[in-house]
């Protein structure tokens, strides 16, 4: 007899139990809830915008009714790129500055000075695509080579992020994307300098978004797949064989589709923005203590990460199988132009 109000009690507490954590699961899945940036009327700054997804971008910000400003070193592709820009979206406010990100930052926080005076409109959204890619073996790789890789790619992205915080502060409001890359989820063979400049820049976003957020400003960090852009047939001249076929395991997507993605994750302030079933498999398996930002990603996160975690073992399986190969090849090669340089000194 004692047994039933025993099992109804816990029956009971088992429900009020659920009832309570449904409650706190759904207030946090509401808090996470945001509206959409509306970009039409914003001024848009984005660097490395002359070519590539720096560009697309800048076209599809012009689409939806933002004005723009493209940052490169080069005046010529600038000019060249602002043609392209207008020709896709006529009519669009496009304007044009040359600026080296990786050089001086008193000229950068000049330059963006200049750029406001320009356009007569605050920075609303800085998008840092400038970057590029130097492959190579770790002990075949210049010193000078990180160097340039670490100014360029982290660098490169802090000093504009810097120059723009002030008044993103003062406004309570804004946006700011930082370009890094899948290679900043996953370091792979032959990309020592480029992956560890990327995933600085993780570090570097998932910092500053907590710093930033009590001032309403949002932080986005995309992590773009391969992608044909010059920078990544520049890359493919000098990419060990063991990079070229890990690399093409995944697909090569167009510039116009990553920026589409980047343009919609700023939109809907998106701390992790990817491309592609692997993207959202990376995205998915490296979240970590990264911002929650989409109420659908943290589901997935939550659900999905241990299976994805077993998924990815077969991936690197299948990567350190491509590297044996290419050394037992690359040995081979070495050793038949050994027998052939020491035939040849014989005769």
């Amino acid at each position: 007899g004692g047994q039933a109000p025993s099992r109804m009690i816990g029956a009971a507490g088992a429900v009020v139990g659920g009832a309570a954590v449904l409650v706190v699961l759904v207030a946090i899945l509401l808090r996470l809830c945001r509206g959409r940036f509306v970009l039409k009327g914003r001024h848009v700054v984005v660097t490395g915008g002359s070519a590539g997804i720096g560009k697309a971008v800048a076209i599809e910000v012009c689409r939806r009714g933002a004005a723009v400003t493209i940052l490169a070193r080069r005046a010529g592709v600038l000019e060249e790129a602002r043609s392209e820009i207008l020709e896709a979206v006529p009519g669009a406010n496009v304007r044009v500055a040359t600026l080296d990100v990786a050089g001086e930052y008193a000229v950068v926080e000049r330059t963006f000075e200049q750029v406001v005076s320009s356009m007569g409109k605050p920075v609303d959204v800085l998008v840092n695509c400038a970057g590029s890619s130097i492959p190579g073996v770790f002990d075949e790789l210049s010193i000078e080579t990180f160097e340039r890789q670490m100014r360029l790619n982290y660098l490169g992205s802090v000093f504009p992020t810097r120059a723009v915080i002030g008044g993103m502060k003062e406004r309570k409001s804004g946006r700011i994307v930082l370009v890094s890359s899948q290679l900043g989820q996953l370091g792979v063979y032959g990309f020592t300098a480029y992956a560890a400049s990327k995933f600085a820049v993780v570090g570097f976003a998932q910092s500053l978004q907590m710093e930033v957020k009590p001032f309403g400003i949002q932080v986005s960090v995309a992590y773009p797949p391969d992608t044909a852009t010059p920078g990544y047939q520049e890359e493919n001249l000098s990419k060990p064989e063991a990079s070229r076929l890990i690399s093409n395991t995944s697909g090569l997507f167009q510039p116009q589709q990553v920026a589409c993605h980047i343009v919609n994750g700023l939109e809907h302030g998106d701390f992790s923005i990817w491309t592609g079933l692997d993207g959202w498999m990376l995205a998915t398996l490296t979240a970590g203590m990264s911002p929650a930002t989409s109420v659908v990603d943290v589901i997935a996160q939550v659900l999905c990460m241990s299976l994805l975690r077993f998924v990815s073992l077969f991936y690197l399986f299948s990567f350190d199988g491509i590297v044996r190969a290419c050394e037992s090849k690359n040995l081979e090669s070495k050793g038949r132009a050994d027998e052939k340089a020491d035939k040849n000194k014989a005769e």
